[in-house]
C-alpha cells in the first residue's frame, strides 16, 4: 500500500476562483500527485502525494511555473518562531485607503473615464476622449493584460485573457468607452473579489491575535517580559487585572474574574481560583493571577481553534464542488457560443462582422465565473467563522449543509443533558444511625475509589467537614459498589441488588420512591442497613428551553442513556422527551443512530466525544460538548460546543439554515444573472459595460454583501 505524505503550501498571488483553478490544474498533471486542495479564501493549497514517485520541491517548482509564489508550511512556521514581530505577519494590516495602490487606481481611472465620458457628451469629440479611454484601459488594465499574456503563453485561456481581448476588441470597432469600462469595472470586480478573501483571512487573524504577543513570566526571581514562543512548559506567568493570559496554564496562586467570550462565548465572566484551568487570549478582568503554563504556544486551545477553522475553511461542501464543476463547464461552453456568435453570422448568413463581434464580445465579458465561483466559500467561510466567535467550532462546510437538512437530533443524557457530575440529594437514617455517621462511613471507604457515584460521596463529605477514617480491605464489585474494613469492621457500600446477595434487610419501599424521582440509591450498611445516601445528575441549564425550540423547530428528539428505565424517564419527563432508550451499551447507541440515519438520512448525535465516540461517528453530524477541556472531543467531533452550553444548538441550527439559504440565493442569483444577460446580448439589449457592471462586478458586490448578513445573527 502506497502511503503519501501530505504538505501545505502558501501561495502568494493567488486571489480569485481562477487563480486557485490554474494552481490545481497544474499540481494535478504531476505524476505521484493523489489529491489537491486550494482555497484562494485562504490562499493555501493542501497537496497529498507519493513521496516515492515525486518531491515537495517539484510540486512548489509547478505552482511556480503556473505563475504563482509558493512556500512551504514549515517555513512560515521557522520565519515566525525566528522573528518577535511575525506573530501575526500573515494577517498585517493593510495600508491607510489613500495609500493602497489599487484605490489609487480605481479612483483616477474613474476621474479619467468620467472625464471622457462629459467631452465626448458635451463637445462630441471622439479624438480626445478616446484617448482618455485608451489611458483608462492602460491604467486599470495593464494588471489584468499581463495576467492575461502570461496565461496564453503557459497555454491556458483565463477570465484576464478574455477581458484583454473584449477590451481590444472593442477599442478596435470603435467603442473605446467600452473597452475602458471592460477593464475599469473587471479590476473593480477583482478588487471586490479579494476583499473577500482579505475580510475572511481577517477573521482568522482576529482569531489569532486574541492572544497577547508577550508574556512575563519569573526567571531566577524577577519577572521578564518574553515573546510567547519563548515561553516553556511550568514557566510561571504573571497577569495582572485588564491583561489577556497569555497561554493555557493553571492558576497557581491568586484569584480573579475571567473573560473567556473569545473561547467559549461565554456573555458572563468566569470565577477563577487556584487549581483552575485557565486559556491563552482571555481577559483577566479583576485579580492578580500567577499561571503555571501547560501548554506551549502553538498547542494552547485557541491555537487549535485557528488551526481548525483554517482546515474548515480549506474543505469544500457538497454545493461548492458542485459549483466548481459547473464553472469548470460553463465558461468554455460560452466561449465556444462566443467564437459561433462571431462566426456563423458573418461567413454563413453575410452579417456585419462589427456588430455580430461586438455581441461576441459581450459574451467573452459574461463567461466570467467569479461571481459565481465565490459565492459559495464567501459565505461558508462567514458562517464558520461567526460560529467559531461565539464559541461553536464548525470542521467544515459539508457539516453546514447537513445540519441545516437535520431532521434528528439525539442527545447523550450523562454529560450532556445532564451536568455529568452526580450530587448528593439526601441522606435517609435507617436503624437510628446518624445522617453523619452515614456519610462518614461511606466516604472514608468511597475515597478509595474513582467511581463518579463515590467522588458525589466523598465531595459532599468535605462540603459537611466530615474527617475521614482510616480504611483497610477495601475491594470494588463492579456494577454492584465496595466494601472495607474502618475499626476492624466491614462496612458495604452499593446497590440494592448487593445487599441483596449479602441477606442485608433494607427499605425497598424508600428505594423504589427515590429511584421514582430519578436518583440512584446508595446503601450503606454493615450487618444491618445504616442508611441511604441518594445522588442525582443535574440537569444541565438551558437544557429544558433548548429542547423545546427544537421541538418547536420540528425537530424529533430522542435521548439515549446507559442508566436505568426509571432515571431515563424522569430526566426524559424534565426534560418533556417522549423518545428515550435506556440501558444501553456503546454498541446499542450505534445501532439506534444507524436505525434513524436509515429512516432520516439526517442525524445530529450531540454528546461528551470520548464515551459517545462511535455513536458520533456513526451519525451524519457528530456535536461534541465541552472541547475546551478535551482534546479527543475536538478530534472526534465534526462541530464542538467550547463550553458545556447546550443552548447553542438552536443557534448553530438557524446558522447552518441561514448559510445554507445564503448559498443557494447566491448561486441563483448568479446564474439566472448571466443566462439573462448571455440571452439579451443577441438581440444588442445587453452592452459591454453593462455586461461588467452587472453581470460581473455587481454580481460580486452582490454575493459579497449577502454572506455578510450571516455576521447579523447572534446566539
Amino acid at each position: 500500500m502506497v502511503e503519501l505524505k501530505d504538505v501545505e503550501l502558501k501561495i502568494k498571488g493567488m486571489d480569485c476562483p481562477s487563480c486557485a483553478m490554474n494552481v490545481e490544474n497544474a499540481v494535478r498533471k504531476l505524476d505521484g500527485v493523489a489529491e489537491i486542495g486550494v482555497n484562494f479564501i485562504t490562499r493555501k493549497a493542501v497537496i497529498k502525494f507519493d513521496s516515492s514517485r515525486i518531491k515537495a520541491l517539484e510540486i512548489i517548482e509547478a505552482i511556480e511555473a503556473s505563475g504563482y509564489a509558493a512556500s512551504g508550511d514549515e517555513e512560515e512556521k521557522n520565519h515566525e518562531k525566528s522573528c518577535s514581530s511575525c506573530a501575526t505577519d500573515i494577517f498585517e494590516e493593510k495600508l491607510p485607503v489613500w495609500k493602497q495602490r489599487s484605490i489609487q487606481i480605481i479612483t483616477l481611472s474613474s476621474i479619467l473615464l468620467a472625464l471622457g465620458l462629459s467631452i465626448e457628451y458635451v463637445t462630441g469629440s471622439t479624438t480626445l476622449s478616446h484617448i482618455l479611454f485608451l489611458f483608462v484601459g492602460v491604467i486599470s488594465g495593464y494588471s489584468i493584460a499581463k495576467k492575461g499574456i502570461s496565461s496564453l503563453l503557459k497555454k491556458r485561456l483565463d477570465m484576464n485573457f478574455l477581458m484583454t481581448i473584449a477590451a481590444v476588441g472593442a477599442f478596435s470597432i470603435g467603442y473605446g468607452e467600452e473597452g475602458a469600462s471592460v477593464l475599469y469595472l473587471f479590476f473593480i470586480a477583482e478588487f471586490l473579489e479579494d476583499y473577500a478573501g482579505e475580510r475572511a483571512r481577517k477573521s482568522i487573524g482576529a482569531l489569532v491575535k486574541l492572544a497577547p504577543e508577550t508574556a512575563v513570566v519569573k526567571r531566577n526571581g524577577k519577572e521578564v517580559n518574553v515573546h510567547v514562543h519563548e515561553v516553556n512548559v511550568n514557566d510561571i506567568a504573571v497577569v495582572r487585572p485588564g491583561e489577556k493570559i497569555p497561554l493555557d496554564g493553571i492558576v497557581i496562586n491568586g484569584e480573579s474574574s475571567v473573560n473567556q467570550a473569545t473561547i467559549t462565548g461565554e456573555s458572563m465572566p468566569v470565577h477563577k481560583k487556584i487549581r483552575d484551568s485557565v486559556y491563552a487570549g482571555t481577559l483577566n478582568e479583576q485579580g492578580y493571577l500567577e499561571i503555571i503554563v501547560t501548554k506551549r504556544s502553538e498547542d494552547t486551545v485557541l491555537s487549535k481553534i485557528v488551526k481548525l477553522v483554517e482546515e474548515a475553511e480549506r474543505k469544500k461542501s457538497p454545493t461548492e464542488k458542485y459549483v466548481d464543476k459547473f464553472a469548470r463547464y460553463y465558461t468554455p461552453t460560452v466561449i465556444f457560443l462566443a467564437v459561433g456568435v462571431v462566426t456563423v453570422p458573418t461567413l454563413v448568413f453575410g452579417q456585419p462582422f462589427n456588430e455580430w463581434l461586438y455581441k461576441a464580445l459581450v459574451l467573452l465579458v459574461i463567461s466570467c465565473p467569479c461571481a459565481l465561483a465565490i459565492s459559495t466559500p464567501v459565505s461558508m467561510v462567514s458562517g464558520i467563522t461567526d460560529a467559531a466567535k461565539n464559541g461553536v467550532l464548525i470542521k467544515g462546510g459539508n457539516y453546514i449543509e447537513e445540519m441545516a437538512k437535520a431532521k434528528v437530533f439525539v442527545f447523550d443524557k450523562t454529560g450532556t443533558l445532564t451536568e455529568g457530575r452526580p450530587e448528593v440529594t439526601d441522606i435517609i437514617e435507617v436503624n437510628n444511625y446518624s445522617a453523619r455517621e452515614i456519610l462518614e462511613t461511606a466516604a472514608s471507604i468511597e475515597a478509595l475509589s474513582e467511581h463518579p457515584l463515590a467522588k458525589a460521596v466523598v465531595s459532599k463529605a468535605n462540603t459537611e467537614e466530615v474527617s475521614l477514617r482510616s480504611v483497610s480491605g477495601f475491594k470494588a464489585t463492579p456494577g454492584k459498589g465496595v466494601n472495607g474494613d474502618v475499626d476492624d469492621k466491614t462496612y458495604y457500600i452499593g446497590s440494592s441488588a448487593l445487599f441483596s446477595e449479602l441477606s442485608i434487610p433494607f427499605p425497598e419501599a424508600k428505594i423504589k420512591e427515590l429511584e421514582d424521582e430519578g436518583k440512584t440509591a446508595i446503601l450503606v450498611g454493615n450487618q444491618e442497613c445504616m442508611g441511604i445516601i441518594a445522588v442525582m445528575d443535574k440537569v444541565r441549564d438551558g437544557a429544558p428551553e433548548t429542547i423545546s425550540i427544537l421541538k418547536k423547530k420540528g425537530m424529533r428528539v430522542v435521548m439515549l442513556t446507559g442508566d436505568t428505565g426509571r432515571i431515563a424517564k424522569t430526566i426524559a419527563n424534565k426534560l418533556n422527551i417522549k423518545e428515550y432508550h435506556a440501558g444501553l451499551l456503546p454498541e446499542d447507541k450505534v445501532r439506534i443512530v444507524e436505525e434513524l440515519n436509515r429512516e432520516y438520512g439526517t442525524v445530529v448525535m450531540i454528546g461528551d466525544g470520548v464515551n459517545d465516540a462511535p455513536a458520533l461517528a456513526k451519525s451524519t453530524v457528530g456535536i461534541a460538548m465541552g472541547a475546551i477541556g478535551s482534546d479527543v472531543a475536538l478530534e472526534t467531533a465534526d462541530i464542538a460546543l467550547m463550553h458545556d452550553d447546550i443552548s447553542k444548538l438552536p443557534y448553530l441550527f438557524e446558522l447552518s439554515k441561514k448559510t445554507l439559504g445564503i448559498v443557494k440565493e447566491n448561486i441563483f442569483t448568479s446564474i439566472a444573472v448571466k443566462g439573462c444577460f448571455a440571452i439579451l446580448a443577441f438581440p444588442g439589449i445587453v452592452t459591454l459595460w453593462m455586461a461588467v457592471a452587472f453581470g460581473d462586478m455587481g454580481l460580486s458586490l452582490l454575493v459579497i454583501l449577502n454572506a455578510m448578513r450571516l455576521s447579523v445573527l447572534k446566539p
